[in-house]
């Protein structure tokens, strides 16, 4: 049995009643993964469930207020109730990997709560809350059972209450002796009793054939329990029914004994023990952080506590880790550059001699004094790097820091001499600064010798997730960093010594990268990229509003007209938006069928409403009007709302340390997301146009790169031909899977052949692809099988990768980028499981985002060196978006094909479908 302690006492007063709340973890993770739609943070990893758990989790510690907590798990598929049925839970299909993987992750968020997670072998999650629940009753605990599943109805006491989600995760309702007999006419104990009459088809048992739920209530209501039916049988009314319960009545005891949660599991943890004291750790906010939880991150963070400073720390062999620094080691540890023993301590925060720089003699004399390495930081009134004003700079030396303040004499134009070939400059987000001194009239170019913290401690760490100074110097510095609000006028002495710290950053940084032959990915892609895309965010793309506005009012009619549509197909008017009305209006009035329930009744998520569709036309015009009003409320209006009135553009932000495969993503607006499948959402594109009128917009777009990548790495006769053929590799998959000839691929096929294609890349599972095509997952299974059967080399390719990953513990780019797979030899399946998906696609993925950053870079140089007034505007994935005068169109198309088909040698050729018009719409 694993099991969790928490060390702290109990919050409660001393006077109060000591509450202790256990929670079904199976039926509660299970219900979050079905609930909410699919999620995954940086890493590619599945969190949508996990994340709903944590919700609920949350919620109940925050509105219950426990002294003690525990999570009960099922240990294993098979239970002693098995032995009593066979078939018990025979009917469930097997748990889909996407939603398997996010157990482990669930207990993480247990184990940075302090609470325990707990299983018994041969037991189910019910076993074990049953059993605690009766031992704390009897200690005089108040109990409250969190789950979804209503057979816990049955432990409800006076002492214990049943909290049950009803619809969602969230949405939740309290059961006392009480409301369980005003929603039953039953007692709790009788709800075994119900089951043994009615079954469970969840868990396969069986009941007695033919009684339903009311039959089942009618029954005990009269007769009080399955035994008092069964020996009364001639007192039931109706023939059917008594021939019915005679021919079962082997099935009704079995079934209410397979019901019957057992109340004295051997488990090895007193109730005392499971204390939880209310109080976040930042083990916490590291969890949420690895799994993306940014709006969590957001809520929790002014709860915890970071003012103690770190303790001993682990020797990286398995020894304890002690203090609040642990996950600081931990992570330290999976960089690779920890201290050339392997032990990691802490070090006492150097502080350095302080002097503010205010006037211009101080100012001179200070270049005079400086030499070679300083560390930067600029001091702003605001969080946003476009538009904050600058109002000083804390420089630090390894022996000294200054902050040179604008608040005076001096002006930004002063420190000038800084951006020189002089100074070896040390800082956090090249980017960003390059902006903001674009803001204040000045340009810093890529040969000034730079260095950039988070940049190079990403492609050391590339699954960290959103990083900032603070955890980067706790992390890799062990420092214990002052608090200072680093998006305000402030702390400026405070700054200035970490200012002095960048450099020990740099150096301890620096080894890493060479340690791990990153050197040539960071000084040659990623750092000159920080200047390509910072110059593409000051630039902006032109973005014109009359005809956003009137696309807008396009949308808005279309919008009338299916309202209308609808209204008509209901017979009644309601408020479409409205889940609740939308549910009642589709299943009530019209009577189609319902398949699950949310929060407000029936469920209207549009997978649902896709599997209604051939049952009537309103489906059709509910999903257009959905769609429509999304790209109305957050594209024309929220385009509108982010177009700069003194520029006539939108510049959105290019993250480049965030994803775990090196891909950018971009926000404020994230214009990559722009939805193109739809004609009406392509149209969006209209709006955006060059800068002058003689210009044009060009497209450069990679052909299949993910694909012709995955060729190459794999060798695979069959994929590597079709490319240097030139086919459509879709319909070529198609016609080698199906065994017919390329005409005589049908659209379905080619449609099924594309979606493996591409899921082969992303790791897909039989699950994932049957809901991709609407198809059982064991007709996905096949066809998953029957192409690696007739693409060898594909399979052998995944094979070798995963093997290669358990011997080094990472993958690699073929730019040599890295990212570690910490679970690759975890004993746990799911984890396992994860890391070896990951382990097939990351090089695939990871080198796609490699030869498009490598080919901006050059592209950009190029641009530099020629007369070319042409100009990078945009990266949207596998594609660049330009604009130019319409005289330079075929030089600059020569220009884009040459840098970005030759930007990485392969087996197969890289191509570049280009297209040119008056407006991104046109260009695409």
């Amino acid at each position: 049995m694993s099991q969790t302690h928490a060390n702290s006492e109990p919050h409660s007063e001393p006077n109060l009643r000591p509450k202790l709340m256990l929670i079904d973890g199976n039926s509660i993770t299970y219900r979050a993964f079905f609930a909410l739609p699919p999620l995954s943070n940086s890493q590619g990893q599945f969190t949508n469930a996990v994340y709903g758990f944590t919700q609920m989790l949350l919620k109940v510690l925050q509105t219950e207020h426990p002294t003690h907590v525990a999570v009960a798990f099922d240990a294993g598929k098979q239970t002693f109730r098995h032995r009593v049925y066979d078939e018990y839970k025979g009917t469930r299909q097997k748990t889909p990997s996407e939603l398997s993987e996010q157990f482990p992750l669930v207990r993480e968020v247990l184990e940075a709560f302090e609470i325990p997670a707990l299983e018994v072998p041969e037991y189910e999650a019910d076993d074990i809350i049953g059993t605690l629940a009766t031992n704390a009753e009897a200690k005089g605990y108040e109990v409250l059972v969190v789950s979804g599943d209503k057979d816990l109805l049955q432990l409800v006491t006076n002492q214990v209450n049943a909290i049950l989600t009803r619809k969602g995760v969230t949405d939740v309702e309290r059961y006392t002796p009480e409301s369980v007999f005003e929603r039953y006419e039953l007692t709790p104990r009788q709800i075994i009793d119900l089951k043994g009459l009615m079954g469970d088809n969840s868990d396969n048992i069986p009941g007695v054939p033919g009684v339903g739920e009311k039959t089942a209530i009618k029954l005990l209501k009269e007769f009080g329990s399955v035994e008092a039916v069964l020996s009364h049988i001639d007192d039931v009314s109706g023939n059917k029914l008594k021939e019915r319960l005679r021919e079962n009545e082997d099935k009704a005891l079995m079934s209410k004994q397979l019901a019957t949660i057992f109340c004295e599991v051997p488990i090895n943890v007193a109730v005392d023990a499971l204390t939880y004291s209310g109080q976040l750790t930042p083990k916490v906010l590291t969890v949420f952080r690895k799994l993306g939880f940014k709006s969590l991150v957001d809520k929790i963070s002014r709860e915890i506590d970071f003012s103690t400073n770190p303790s001993t720390v682990v020797d990286g062999k398995g020894g304890e880790t002690k203090g609040v620094d642990e996950d600081t080691a931990s992570a330290t540890q999976e960089t690779g550059v920890s201290s050339g023993d392997g032990t990691l301590t802490t070090k006492p925060a150097p502080q350095t001699p302080y002097q503010l720089i205010a006037t211009k003699m101080e100012l001179e004399q200070l270049w005079r004094q400086l030499r070679g390495e300083v560390g930067v930081i600029p001091v702003c009134d605001g969080a946003d790097y476009h538009t904050a004003n600058l109002e000083g700079f804390a420089i630090g030396t390894k022996s000294a820091c200054y902050y040179v303040s604008f608040d005076g004499e001096l002006e930004t134009t002063d420190v000038k001499p800084l951006w020189s070939k002089d100074f070896e400059k040390t800082v956090f987000d090249l980017k960003s600064l390059v902006v903001l001194l674009d803001a204040h009239g000045q340009t810093l170019t890529p040969d000034g010798h730079w260095f950039d913290v988070l940049v190079s401690s990403y492609l050391l760490n590339p699954s960290d997730g959103e990083l900032t100074l603070q955890n980067l110097l706790e992390r890799e510095l062990h420092r214990n960093v002052p608090q200072c609000n680093w998006d305000a006028v402030g702390d400026v002495e405070k700054k200035s010594q970490v200012a002095s710290w960048l450099l020990e950053l740099k150096h301890h940084i620096n080894a890493g990268l060479r340690e791990q032959e990153l050197d040539d990915l960071f000084y040659k892609v990623e750092l000159p990229l920080e200047f390509v895309l910072a110059n593409m965010e000051v630039l902006g793309f032109r973005v014109n509003s009359e005809r956003l506005k009137g696309i807008g009012g396009e949308l808005q009619k279309q919008l009338e007209h299916l309202t209308e549509q609808i209204y008509q197909h209901a017979g009644m008017e309601f408020n479409i938006n409205s889940p609740k009305q939308l549910g009642e209006v589709l299943f009530e009035k019209l009577g189609l069928p319902a398949m699950k329930k949310t929060k407000t009744g029936y469920s209207t998520s549009a997978d649902v409403l896709e599997k209604l569709a051939p049952y009537h036309d309103i489906v059709a015009d509910i999903l257009q009007f959905r769609q429509l009003g999304k790209l109305q409320s957050t594209y024309v209006e929220g385009l509108l709302k982010v177009i700069r009135p003194e520029t006539d553009r939108v510049h959105t932000r290019f993250h480049q340390a965030l994803t775990a495969t090196g891909r950018l993503s971009s926000s404020e607006p994230n214009l990559q997301n722009i939805p193109i499948r739809m004609e009406e959402g392509r149209k969006l594109r209209l709006a955006f146009e060059p800068t002058y009128q003689d210009w044009v917009i060009l497209s450069a777009d990679y052909s299949q790169v993910e694909l012709r990548i995955l060729a190459h790495l794999s060798g695979d006769e069959a994929l590597v031909q079709a490319f240097r053929n030139d086919e459509d590799i879709h319909t070529s998959t198609a016609a080698t899977v199906f065994g017919v000839a390329p005409e005589e691929v049908t659209s379905l096929m080619r449609r099924q052949a594309k979606a493996v294609n591409f899921g082969i890349v992303y790791g897909i599972s039989d699950y994932g692809l049957s809901q991709n095509l609407n198809i059982t997952r064991a007709e996905a299974a096949r066809f998953i099988e029957d192409y690696f059967s007739k693409f060898p080399g594909v399979a052998n390719y995944m094979k070798e990768i995963v093997e290669g990953a358990r011997k080094t513990g990472y993958v690699t780019t073929l730019l040599n980028r890295r990212r570690y797979l910490p679970d690759i030899h975890s004993r746990n399946f799911n984890l396992r499981s994860f890391a070896e998906r990951t382990a097939m696609n990351t090089p695939i993925q990871g080198t796609a985002a490699d030869i498009i950053k490598l080919a901006m870079v050059r592209i950009d140089q190029a641009l530099r060196e020629s007369d070319l007034q042409a100009r990078m505007l945009l990266q949207v994935h596998d594609e660049l978006i330009f604009e130019c005068p319409q005289t330079e169109v075929e030089e600059l198309e020569a220009l884009v094909h040459e840098k970005m088909e030759n930007a990485l040698t392969l087996s197969v050729p890289l191509k570049v479908d280009v297209h040119v018009g008056r407006t991104w719409y046109e260009a695409k």
